[in-house]
């Protein structure tokens, strides 16, 4: 177990090295985002070895409250006008950004000798979106607010859901210790039934707290909520990320709520929780087995960037997107970070992906999240320029 003054000095070395990196990227005219996971990469196994998180589980809770609270704030930020509005578009994309991923990476597999069941997990793999990469840099550029921001939003829930489905079938079909296909979809749609109602709720109850007089209790009273989401959507089988999201959802519309966790508890969120949780996704990288699959990882990371790219992309075009709006959807699709992580790790304890591969394919998610970033800007820059 890990000891308070080891986690303590972990702790300096992240986020002196987060905010370190972070800057410097921004100094080159880059996210911040981008220089956290490659300090992440540089204190981790793969490079210097300060930090190693093989069986410290207090960093990856802290990673986990990162990712959630960044998710939170997105949904805090999010205009629901907005959201409901490009449902149509994000849906499309959402399932052309899964489509295409799942038959490339299944083809890749089998390319290399994978056989079926290796490969078919590894086309699920593909099919995942960490969007909070993305959300980090729309904040950053100030894009959150845009029809593209929305739609990405919702085409990412959507991605989540439809790729956990496919999971489940899938751990159900070979293992045999999954959950039955009906019983998960009955809890998802249960879930968001459930989320309907709190949203119908949750204005009112919101005011009166808003109104008592008790030293931040409308901080508290946001902190609640949106672990309560999380834990509910966790429990009912879907991403706790979600849960966050829809709880910062729901108390976009109170203007002093907003402002009270914006200016009393973001700031200190981005100071901990959010550097650990991008940097965590460098500390996964490992140079282990790296030589003899330089060709799978290469291959792997083409394939994992184009195939986003097009299909996401392509599920924007077809619903009213311009060429520059479509091609920053389909890059803000891309990055798979700890939604993959998380995948690959269930599939490698399932018996449903080869320890062999998982290094490579673990390399590749990274070189996808890392990739990103500088993408987005530039593309972002590209259309603001145009407009201009």
């Amino acid at each position: 177990m890990l000891e308070l003054s080891e986690l303590l000095a972990q702790l300096i070395i992240i986020i002196v090295a987060a905010k370190v990196c972070g800057a410097i990227a921004s100094r080159f005219g880059q996210p911040s985002v981008l220089g956290e996971i490659i300090a992440g990469i540089l204190i981790g196994p793969a490079v210097f070895g300060l930090v190693h998180t093989d069986g410290q589980d207090v960093i990856h809770l802290l990673s986990e409250l990162g990712v959630i609270f960044l998710m939170f704030f997105a949904g805090v930020e999010t205009n629901l006008k907005d959201l409901t509005s490009s449902m149509k578009s994000a849906l499309t994309v959402a399932v052309f950004g899964v489509i295409l991923p799942f038959i490339g990476g299944y083809v890749v597999g089998v390319s290399f000798g994978m056989d079926t069941l290796h490969a078919i997990f590894l086309g699920i793999v593909l099919t995942a979106t960490s969007v909070s990469i993305s959300v980090q840099t729309f904040r950053e550029l100030n894009y959150m607010g845009t029809r593209e921001g929305a739609t990405v939003l919702g085409a990412a829930i959507a991605d989540d859901i439809i790729g956990l489905i496919i999971l489940a079938i899938m751990i159900s079909m070979t293992v045999g210790n999954g959950e039955p296909i009906s019983i998960i979809v009955l809890k998802q749609v249960l879930f968001f039934i459930a989320i309907i109602v709190m949203h119908k709720l949750l204005p009112r109850i919101t005011k009166l707290i808003v109104r008592i007089p008790i030293p931040d209790l409308a901080i508290v009273y946001g902190v609640l909520l949106c672990f309560f989401y999380s834990w509910f959507a966790e429990f009912m089988g879907i991403s706790n990320i979600i849960g966050a999201f829809f709880a910062g959802l729901a108390l976009a519309n109170n203007d002093i709520l907003r402002e009270n966790l914006e200016g009393k508890l973001l700031p200190s969120v981005n100071v901990l929780l959010i550097p650990v949780f991008f940097t965590s996704i460098g500390l996964a990288v490992s140079l282990d087995g790296l030589r003899e699959h330089l060709l799978l990882i290469l291959v792997l990371s083409i394939v994992a960037v184009a195939t986003k790219i097009i299909g996401a992309g392509f599920g924007a075009r077809i619903t009213g997107f311009d060429l520059s709006s479509s091609l920053i959807i389909g890059t803000a699709m891309i990055s798979r970070g700890e939604v993959a992580l998380i995948t690959s790790s269930i599939g490698l304890a399932a018996g449903l992906f080869s320890q062999q591969y998982y290094t490579p394919m673990v390399i590749a998610i990274v070189v996808s999240t890392l990739v990103t970033p500088p993408m987005l800007k530039a593309l972002i820059s590209k259309q603001q320029k145009g407009a201009a």
